[in-house]
């Protein structure tokens, strides 16, 4: 026992856990900064009414809200935990995979790290939402893909299959990874094994494991198919997939780690040590190729980097090993040295580790709104608590809420109940199915409307106060949604304006 305990803390995983553990530890010691993101809030109140599917996502990522929920109640660390792990497990399975196709531990801690310092698992790494388990899925399909072809066993089928489900109960996007494969399978001599049974028992534990929201799909008329559409439609005319190719280089690998990936698909598709792998390669491209047909945000490939990264390492430390050892002992050097100066730069900017205001925290807000949209939730709860408790008692009591946009739902679901505040009504995706207040209210606190569309659907509407944060940072509330209104006697019945009023977003 004492031997097989020494050579566990002498192996490759141990290391690996090691390194994803000094990143996991960056993420909890940093993740209590600011607040909750706009799209954390939306998934925090949907953990709360948990169901097997939502309109913007499936049920898994909610799922794990609502345990984290129970852990740790609303303390933002522990809502991130699962993201923070997610992204650090990611690294692991990366460094498995450099294992499986022939790289020694330095090669496996390289990879690892670059994976970890990518912007898009940095970011991650630090917000709750469903982008970082899709993330952890598709390394994870990864990981088994060479598994199975490394072992020439194909009952890994059945781990790929089940995982490949789970992602769909994550993110759909994961389905143009199932179709990566299978495109994969009829591009190589893995073929032969459309000719078992284990390749299909994988694709039927899929579909079983995924079964659960798509029945719940058809019970709510293929609603999400709905808001995807939706979705792909705002996207396209906001110029949002123009950046495609481009950020592939800034926000799936960090630029320090870029030539790893594409030595990775080199390896996997050209050189005679990755050829038993011609799967993985071709995976890639696949599902490459169908994200850019059809149009799609740049950190949709996300998940196909890591394996491309892994086996880009191995290929470097083939190639660098064969230099004399001077010459070898440089490259690495210059290798790990290009990649913690781009794993300072990147944590700088995409993690939130700079004060409000500093020079870095400007720069930032300048680049993306990442920080900003998680400012000034509890500002807007107070100003609308403000504005409820400026009414006499008989009328609060025949008082609602209103909101335009899940955020607020969100943050006024969050913070409104310690404050003595109603139920927040939400009009955008499952907030919609949540329904309005059944007390049917004749006085109603409105945000996230203006004025002029505030008198279109009540007899009267003023604006009562209005919506910032204390720090005087400009984001979508302070700037696009100023007004706090209090509005008296909708036009329509409740049930009326809440058939029509469905939003997406």
């Amino acid at each position: 026992m004492t031997k097989w305990l020494k050579d566990f803390f002498r192996s490759d995983l141990v290391f690996l856990c090691l390194t994803a553990g000094l990143f996991f530890a960056f993420h909890i010691a940093t993740n209590g900064k600011y607040g909750f993101h706009r799209d954390e809030l939306q998934k925090l109140d949907d953990a709360r009414h948990l169901d097997w599917g939502f309109v913007a996502y499936p049920p898994v990522t909610p799922l794990l809200g609502r345990l984290e929920l129970i852990l740790f109640g609303t303390s933002l660390v522990g809502f991130r935990l699962f993201s923070a792990l997610a992204v650090s497990l990611a690294m692991i399975l990366t460094g498995l995979i450099v294992e499986k196709v022939g790289g020694s531990r330095d090669v496996q801690i390289l990879a690892a790290v670059a994976v970890g310092i990518s912007p898009l698992s940095l970011i991650q790494g630090a917000v709750f939402q469903y982008v970082a388990f899709d993330y952890l899925w598709g390394v994870m399909v990864t990981y088994f893909l060479v598994r199975l072809l490394e072992s020439d066993d194909p009952r890994w089928w059945l781990a790929i299959g089940i995982t490949i489900g789970l992602g769909m109960e994550t993110r759909y996007t994961t389905g143009v990874l199932a179709l990566g494969v299978a495109g994969g399978v009829l591009l190589t001599p893995a073929r032969r094994f459309l000719r078992g049974g284990w390749l299909w028992a994988g694709v039927a534990a899929s579909v079983l494991v995924f079964s659960p929201n798509l029945i719940w799909q058809v019970r709510h008329h293929y609603i999400s198919l709905e808001f995807l559409h939706y979705l792909h439609l705002r996207d396209s005319s906001q110029g949002r997939y123009r950046g495609f190719y481009r950020e592939q280089l800034y926000t799936c690998v960090n630029l320090s780690a870029a030539s790893l990936a594409l030595l990775g698909l080199w390896f996997y598709l050209a050189r005679k040590e990755g050829q038993r792998f011609r799967l993985v390669g071709w995976t890639a491209v696949v599902s490459f190729t169908l994200f850019a047909i059809y149009g799609s945000r740049a950190y949709y490939t996300a998940p196909l980097y890591p394996v491309l990264v892994a086996g880009g390492s191995v290929l470097f430390g083939h190639l660098v090993s064969k230099l004399r050892p001077p010459l070898m002992r440089f490259i690495y050097g210059v290798q790990w040295a290009a990649v913690c100066v781009g794993a300072v730069i990147f944590a700088l900017l995409v993690t939130p580790v700079a004060p409000m205001g500093s020079r870095i925290w400007t720069i930032t807000s300048g680049m993306h709104d990442q920080f900003r949209e998680m400012i000034g939730w509890p500002d807007l709860a107070k100003a609308v608590a403000g504005v409820y408790y400026s009414l006499p008692p008989p009328q609060r009591a025949h008082t609602g809420i209103l909101t335009g946009n899940y955020g607020e739902a969100g943050a006024l679901n969050l913070y409104g109940p310690e404050l003595g505040l109603p139920h927040a009504m939400g009009l955008t995706n499952s907030f919609w199915y949540r329904g309005y207040d059944p007390r049917l209210p004749n006085t109603v606190i409105v945000t996230g409307f203006d004025l002029a569309e505030g008198r279109r659907l009540f007899e009267s509407c003023t604006v009562a106060a209005k919506n910032g944060n204390l720090f005087g940072i400009i984001n979508e509330e302070s700037r696009d949604h100023r007004d706090i209104l209090l509005c008296q006697n909708l036009r329509l019945s409740w049930p009326e304006y809440w058939a029509r009023a469905r939003r997406f977003g």
